[in-house]
């Protein structure tokens, strides 16, 4: 336990120290971009735990570009609270030839719910690029996700391939998966996740995916996450997105 308390300690100081060296680097940049995106789900899957009682979700999000810099929130309906969550993070994109470095805290909030079931989270991560591969690690630590479970942390990581093919001379195909694990400090169980899928963009803007996700959680452990004893199941969700 004092371990993952050192742990998050140091996580926290870089983040911090990350986020100084970013804002003074994006202040040389002049040119301010903005995100917005929305997105229909069959399913608002959160580490591979449902969010919406095995249910569908409208999830916006808008983002805020700055050089290096980035701010945005993104919301969705769920089972938790009063039935809304929106999250706020702020973060740098640093680069180092192919690799591109993510670190940026996150709020996740349930407006008109108890706070005590909002926490925060710090993540740290990198992608690698080549040709039509991209590679990412992400590391997600938490200092307080709940009252019975104590500090978080999830390490993802993931893999993607862009297709050579273009369907119909409209769709461009990507191939992606994960594999992850999410640990807590105290009472709640640790397990594994992961996904597969395809995701078909076109138009731009838009895109449509189709993906297969499964944990290890049991019954048991699934029921104290999420409320309900079949909500980490193997399922296929399927989104909807457009960016603009």
């Amino acid at each position: 336990m004092a371990r993952r308390r050192e742990a998050g300690i140091i996580k926290t100081c870089v983040l911090g120290a990350a986020l100084a060296a970013g804002l003074a680097t994006a202040a040389q940049a002049d040119e301010l971009k903005l995100s917005a995106t929305t997105a229909f789900v069959t399913d608002y899957l959160f580490r591979g735990v449902t969010n919406t009682g095995n249910g569908p979700a409208v999830q916006p999000e808008v983002d805020l570009y700055w050089g290096i810099f980035y701010a945005g929130m993104w919301g969705s309906n769920t089972d938790f609270g009063d039935g809304v969550e929106i999250d706020y993070y702020v973060g740098i994109t640093p680069k180092w030839r192919n690799i591109t470095f993510n670190f940026a805290a996150l709020y996740y909030s349930y407006p008109g719910a108890n706070s005590e079931i909002d926490y925060f989270e710090a993540k740290a991560g990198a992608s690698w690029t080549g040709g039509n591969w991209t590679i990412a690690v992400t590391n997600y630590w938490g200092p307080d996700f709940s009252n019975f479970a104590g500090s978080s942390n999830a390490i993802e990581g993931q893999v993607g391939y862009a297709l050579n093919w273009k369907p119909f001379n409209f769709f461009s195909p990507t191939i992606s998966g994960g594999v992850a694990f999410q640990s807590f400090e105290e009472d709640a169980d640790d397990y594994t996740y992961w996904n597969a899928g395809l995701t078909l963009a076109f138009m731009e803007h838009w895109s449509v995916d189709a993906r297969y996700w499964d944990t290890d959680l049991s019954d048991t452990g699934c029921s104290i996450l999420s409320g309900i004893r079949n909500g980490c199941d193997e399922r296929v969700v399927g989104t909807l997105k457009a960016v603009f």
